[in-house]
């Protein structure tokens, strides 16, 4: 269990490249305070010889979220991470330092990352049927930082499990704002495609786990 009884975040955009994820951290979060969003010009030319006059030295939080595409700045900002010993998550980047999972809801559990670490990434779920055998209740215990896997519950409700494992990862879909064009050359999928796959795997252990239970 974290010690500390909140986590401090820093947010770090790229035009408003974090607005969802902010949105979702306060709606769905608890624990959690945004400390500081930090904002740098979304048109900047390729090449940024000077990075630190965009980005500060040092930063308030006990965490960072980079939501920057820009190379020079990327890079740079692991650098800043690195130097303070802070963490930083990128999703979807790749950088030196820090933890890049494919999209916000790839987090694996990872020691250091605080209550932000504990209620967001690889989505978490438990649920009840109703004596039909359809869900009567979805319980999010770990999702993505965008609110996907809580917005995505209500057209499930009501559905067999068979109905609900094809629709909860395509609503899921529906509200992803991950980049669909950004493909993974090891599996061939997009950040969307693999935002449906783990609401779908995490869907289906949940239901796994009713059903051993029934059968104790």
């Amino acid at each position: 269990m974290e010690s500390k009884q909140v986590t401090h975040i820093s947010v770090v955009q790229e035009g408003d490249a974090g607005a969802l994820k902010i949105s979702g951290i306060k709606e769905y979060g608890h624990d959690l305070e945004i400390v500081e969003v930090i904002t740098v010009p979304a048109n900047l030319p390729p090449l940024v010889d000077e990075p630190e006059a965009h980005l500060p030295e040092h930063f308030a939080g006990d965490l960072v979220l980079g939501f920057i595409k820009h190379p020079d700045l990327l890079d740079y900002l692991a650098t800043i991470c690195e130097r303070q010993r802070i963490p930083l998550i990128a999703s979807g980047r790749k950088c030196r330092y820090g933890h890049t999972p494919f999209t916000c809801c790839g987090l694996g559990r990872q020691q250091g990352l605080g209550h932000y670490g504990e209620q967001f990434g690889f989505p978490e779920l438990t649920l009840s049927l109703d004596q039909q055998g359809r869900i009567k209740k979805i319980t999010v215990l770990r999702g993505a930082s965008c609110g996907a896997t809580w917005e995505a519950i209500a057209p499930v409700i009501g559905l067999t499990s068979e109905e609900a494992l094809t629709t909860y990862p395509r609503e899921v879909q529906y509200l992803c704002r991950a980049d669909p064009s950004a493909f993974d050359p090891i599996t061939g999928k997009s950040a969307v495609h693999y935002a449906g796959h783990v609401h779908h795997a995490a869907l289906a252990k949940a239901l796994q786990a009713i059903k051993k239970a029934d059968t104790l």
